[in-house]
């Protein structure tokens, strides 16, 4: 398996996603090291000492002022990861429980969590060796940390509850023993150190970030594709307009559209002597919207960096001070808002798509397009219900895009009194970025139609290789047929990008965080 060595506090954006979607294994840096040394000196030292020090010889919470002997270090570690192992609902996605341990990793690589070398070790080498824990999904209200969850990634680390090794779940002791690992006996401050944390609701936020840029992209490509097929204007992608205005996001998005479109014997046939003085905003304010998302996306994108390489447990081992202090880096307020920002900019996203999708299948404004795009209306019903599909599916989306931000209750018998709720702000962008795939999906399906009856005329060249992608799999809908593994295989080629890689990279490279 390939290792990516990663530096606490400056891995990238880049470094993650490779993580993601590649399984990659890791280890920090050898620079990391002194200071995690250093960290678990100071915690060993207060754990032997006479002063209160909340989390190393005290109880937890509401519980903080309870002090505990020495001797009982281990077993109120313990007692702390299976006591909060109460996460419900269904099982994390593995590449996502990947991320996790990988943003667990960074943060205690910071030399401030005060763990052992040990635990680092036994976090490196379960990634190389495939043992994941199943996390439910459920539980977190992202404050103090996301306890729940990551009480069952550690838990899978001393040998309890439930592990996936080899492609199979089993209990996590059988899947340590058949990596050839040993379950870890937590020392002072170590079980705290790995519930305490935002690198749950960071890395479904992260995961919904990496979708939803991929998504941006596709977006581009199929909205240059409906351009053409209802025979929308290019002049509103002029350069000049948009950098008037002075957004990146617009000027890349325009920029992008003019090159895809670039060639066209479609778009060359209008320019002189079409009726109609302006397209729909859908199709002449794509790149206001799409270039406002992007940049949306890319503001995010900071945002997560910075927490993907903090220090966001409780309370924190300052070296250099020679001081443990109590904070509240465990608050996922951050989080939150970069969640709820990236399910606007899906949500927009697959509005404005679903738009164009309609204007395609509406013979009124498709511009002598036949009816629902099919070459026998009345008889058939073409992509009429697929529009349909693609409406349900943005009016979802709105919904989920409501601010989870906003939300807090009180929890812990009022210790923990305000909460960001961006554990399950985030999950649900995974939800959003599906239902983005099916818009985009369809909008593919109506555009390469819509072209293909321009015929003798084609689109660009970039634009025929997308069609001859999309049709390699997915035939022109001459007859009515059974739809539902159409549009299946239409998100699928959004998902996993293969509709994007049909166009020469460097029409796209300026998309990107």
């Amino acid at each position: 398996m390939s290792e990516l060595i990663l530096i606490p506090g400056e891995t990238t954006l880049a470094q993650l996603e490779r993580v993601w979607r590649e399984g990659l294994a890791v280890r920090l840096a050898d620079s990391a090291r002194p200071g995690i040394a250093a960290s678990a000196a100071r915690i060993e030292a207060a754990a032997n000492g006479d002063v209160p020090v909340y989390g190393v010889n005290t109880g937890f919470g509401k519980l903080a002022s309870i002090k505990i002997a020495s001797k009982d270090t281990a077993t109120l570690q313990r007692n702390l990861i299976l006591s909060h192992c109460c996460g419900v609902g269904e099982p994390v996605e593995l590449e996502t429980v990947r991320l996790i341990m990988v943003l667990k990793l960074l943060s205690l690589g910071r030399g401030a969590s005060g763990v052992r070398p040990e635990v680092i070790a036994l976090i490196e080498a379960m990634l190389a060796r495939g043992v994941l824990p199943v996390i439910p999904s459920q539980g977190s209200v992202g404050a103090s940390g996301d306890l729940a969850p990551l009480a069952h990634m550690a838990a899978a680390m001393l040998g309890e509850g439930r592990a996936s090794y080899d492609g199979c779940e089993m209990p996590a002791a059988e899947a340590l023993a058949a990596a050839g690992l040993r379950p870890v006996v937590l020392a002072a401050k170590e079980g705290l150190a790995l519930i305490n944390g935002t690198q749950v609701s960071t890395a479904f936020a992260l995961a919904g970030l990496f979708d939803a840029f991929a998504s941006a992209r596709a977006a581009l490509v199929t909205s240059s594709l409906s351009t053409d097929a209802i025979m929308g204007s290019t002049a509103p992608f002029l350069d000049e307009i948009h950098t008037l205005r002075g957004h990146r996001g617009q000027i890349v998005a325009a920029r992008t559209i003019r090159a895809l479109m670039e060639g066209s014997e479609i778009r060359e046939s209008h320019r002189i002597g079409d009726s109609r003085v302006q397209d729909p905003y859908c199709i002449r304010c794509q790149p206001q919207v799409t270039g406002a998302c992007i940049d949306l996306l890319i503001q995010v994108g900071r945002t997560l960096e910075i927490e993907a390489n903090a220090a966001t447990d409780n309370p924190l081992v300052l070296v250099g001070a020679g001081r443990i202090v109590s904070g509240g880096n465990f608050h996922a307020e951050p989080v939150a808002f970069a969640a709820d920002q990236i399910a606007l900019a899906i949500a927009e996203i697959g509005a404005i798509s679903q738009r164009r999708i309609a204007l395609m299948v509406d013979p009124a404004l498709s511009h002598d397009l036949p009816p629902f795009l099919t070459p026998d209306p009345g008889l058939n019903s073409g992509l009429m219900i697929a529009e349909v599909t693609s409406a349900a599916l943005m009016s979802e989306n709105k919904h989920l895009a409501t601010p989870c931000s906003t939300d807090s209750t009180p929890t812990s018998a009022n210790q923990e009194d305000h909460v960001s709720m961006a554990a399950h702000g985030a999950r649900r962008l995974r939800r959003m970025n599906a239902n983005l795939a099916h818009i985009l999906g369809i909008e593919a399906l109506c555009a390469s139609a819509g072209v293909e009856f321009r015929a003798p005329l084609k689109t660009s060249g970039p634009l025929q290789k997308v069609i001859a992608t999309l049709r390699a799999t997915i035939p022109a809908l001459d007859q009515d047929r059974y739809m539902a593994p159409d549009l299946a295989e239409a998100a699928r080629l959004i998902h996993d990008g293969t509709l994007v890689a049909a166009v020469p990279a460097g029409l796209l490279a300026e998309v990107t965080a």
